[in-house]
Parts: structure tokens; C-alpha cells; sequence
């Protein structure tokens, strides 16, 4: 039967999986000596610190425990999520897979810092960050190497359209959205763009950091895929505007938005970290394509906010993160779409 520890409620499934977890390491548990912590900012599921004694002294065993948000089967197989998650484990990337349950799954707990919004505008850490970022977009995983971004908010729009009512419906447009996704799609695509292995939710929360060795480990992959790297750059530099550890973690401020130094910096880098010294032009290319990557991923975000504000039970305002999200859209797309040049403005 299910124990409460905590204010959290621990399935039987998962009590039945750490008690057989521990046993294999030798420890002994019950829901007594059990000491669980939620872990705040993450948005599609919920993410518990649990640990327990070990036999040795004042030494403690940690697991991190993600219970599957509700409805987040709308947004990603989830099946298809554990096994990217485990090809990206092969790789040594992030942390490894311990066990699942019907309400979720147990990883290995990084013992590392989790980023905050303002290590982010950290010149160092964002150096470290853009090599980090180079090297997971070079992972070989298996599967079509096809850009998923456009199909995926498709089928997002079409959740959203048999979700919404009709006046939010009106409120951003839904009817006008398969149109500009169209536009977007036509617009960008380039033969000669490159398409990696993207994470496609390179929030501050993502990403951690060994304040040692300084090395860098990007988790939660629910909706990693093969896309062009220049959009999760312009994924990246969208996260910058928000803080999800504030009183009101859906208000974003696009004045954090990277300006122009701030962005050709980080592309420099990220481009550089293979070995090769990019000239300025490809520098320039990439930061103008992440600049108009960003109008997709403000369509992206949109749209889940949209559909998360009827599934989700998470605690945080989706719908007004959605509405910001589509009002960014509207305003950046006649700058962006209307000119070749790298945008010296932001936003």
C-alpha cells in the first residue's frame, strides 16, 4: 500500500521497487528512515531527492524519483523518452537508469549543482555550456536523422484546437498557426543547415554542473529529437528570459534576452569546441539562424502551454506562459523574417 512521507505520496509500485533497489546494494529501508525532498522547477513531471542510511556510518544512499506529469502522452511517447534515455546513458551522457514503475521511473542522482536563471548569463559557465551543447549535438543515436520540430507542432496544434475554447481560440490565432508553421517551415529549412541530435528544453533547470571539476550534464530528455542544432541555440537563448524559481515562474523578461555580443560569443564557441576555428561568416550564419529558430520556438512553447494549462497538474499559470510565448511571435516575426541580418537588437 501507498506510504506518505513528506507531503509526497509513495506509490507501492515504487516502495516495492527501492526496497528490492537497496537490497541489491546491500542496505535495508522502510518508509521510517525514508527522507524525500520535491525538487522545485520541473514542469512536465515531478522530480523527489529520496535517500536512506546505508550500513556504513553517516553515509547515505540517493536516488532521484520522476513521477510522469499528467498528460504529457499528448507531448511524447514516452515508451520512445526511457529509450532515448537510455541510448544517451550509453553515450555517458547524464545520469543512468535504475528502475521503473507504472507511475514513473528512479534514475541515478547526480550529485552535481543545478543550474540557476543567472548562471546562465555567467560568461564562464555559458562557455562550458556551449561546448557541452556541441558535444551532445554530435551523439550518434539511432533513428531517422528527419527534422521532427514541424511535425511535432502540428500535432501540437491539433491537441490544442480540440482543447481550447473558442476564445482563446480567437485569442492567439489558432486558425492563422498551421499557416505559420507552414511559413516557418519554408522559411528556415536550408539544405545545408545542420541537424543533430537536439535537446529542445535547454532550461537552466537542465543542466548541471560539478563545482569541482566543472564539467557540464545536461538532463531530462523527454523531448530531445533530431533537429537543426541553430534551433536549440535559439532554445537556449529564449530560457534566458525566464526564471522558474520566482513567486511568479511563468512571467518572462525578454530584456535577458542575449544581446548580439552575448549570442555570437556562445556560437564561437559552441562551433569552435570540435577543434575547428570557425571564421566569422559561420559565426554570423549560425547566430542569424538561431535568431529566426527563436520565432519557432516561441510557436513550440506556445502550444504546449496551451495544452498543458487542461492537462497538466503542476502548479504554474501555462496558460499566461503561453500567451507571452505567442505574443513574442507576433512581435519578433516582421523583424525577423523580414531581413538577412543578424539582429543587433534582441529583444
Amino acid at each position: 500500500m501507498a506510504v506518505k512521507i513528506n507531503g509526497f505520496v509513495v506509490p507501492e509500485d515504487l516502495m516495492n521497487l527501492l526496497s528490492s533497489m537497496a537490497s541489491n546494494w546491500g542496505d535495508v529501508i522502510n518508509k521510517n528512515i525514508l527522507k524525500v525532498v520535491h525538487l522545485n522547477g520541473a514542469m512536465t513531471n515531478k522530480v523527489y531527492r529520496i535517500s536512506w542510511p546505508t550500513t556504513r556510518e553517516d553515509d547515505n544512499r540517493t536516488v532521484l524519483v520522476r513521477i510522469y506529469g499528467e498528460g504529457v502522452d499528448l507531448f511524447f511517447n514516452r515508451d520512445e523518452e526511457i529509450w532515448t534515455f537510455e541510448c544517451i546513458s550509453k553515450h555517458g551522457q547524464g545520469p543512468r537508469l535504475l528502475g521503473r514503475f507504472p507511475e514513473g521511473r528512479v534514475e541515478e542522482f547526480i550529485h552535481a549543482k543545478t543550474l540557476s536563471a543567472d548562471d546562465l548569463r555567467d560568461p564562464e559557465t555559458s562557455a562550458l555550456i556551449a561546448a557541452k551543447l556541441r558535444e551532445f549535438h554530435n551523439l550518434d543515436i539511432p533513428g531517422s536523422r528527419n527534422v521532427f520540430l514541424w511535425d511535432r507542432m502540428r500535432n501540437w496544434l491539433n491537441e490544442a484546437k480540440n482543447l481550447c475554447s473558442s476564445q482563446q481560440a480567437n485569442e492567439f490565432r489558432i486558425d492563422t498557426l498551421e499557416e505559420e508553421i507552414d511559413i516557418l517551415e519554408k522559411e528556415l529549412s536550408r539544405d545545408c543547415q545542420e541537424v543533430g541530435f537536439c535537446h529542445n528544453d535547454l532550461q537552466y533547470g537542465n543542466i548541471m554542473i560539478d563545482e569541482e571539476t566543472r564539467s557540464i550534464t545536461i538532463i531530462d530528455y523527454e523531448y530531445a529529437s533530431y533537429n537543426p542544432v541553430a534551433y536549440d541555440l535559439a532554445n537556449h537563448f529564449c530560457e534566458m528570459a525566464a526564471n522558474y524559481h520566482t513567486e511568479t515562474p511563468h512571467v518572462l523578461n525578454y530584456s535577458l534576452y542575449p544581446g548580439l555580443e552575448e549570442r555570437l560569443r556562445f556560437a564561437r564557441i559552441y562551433l569552435s569546441s570540435s577543434g575547428n576555428q570557425p571564421c566569422d561568416t559561420e559565426v554570423e550564419q549560425l547566430v542569424n539562424d538561431a535568431e529566426k529558430y527563436a520565432l519557432a520556438n516561441h510557436l513550440f512553447w506556445g502550444l504546449w502551454g496551451m495544452i498543458s494549462s487542461y492537462v497538466s497538474n503542476i502548479e504554474f499559470d501555462y496558460m499566461e506562459y503561453a500567451r507571452q510565448r505567442f505574443q513574442q511571435y507576433w512581435l519578433r516575426k516582421p523583424k525577423l523574417l523580414g531581413t538577412s541580418k543578424v539582429s543587433t537588437n534582441g529583444y
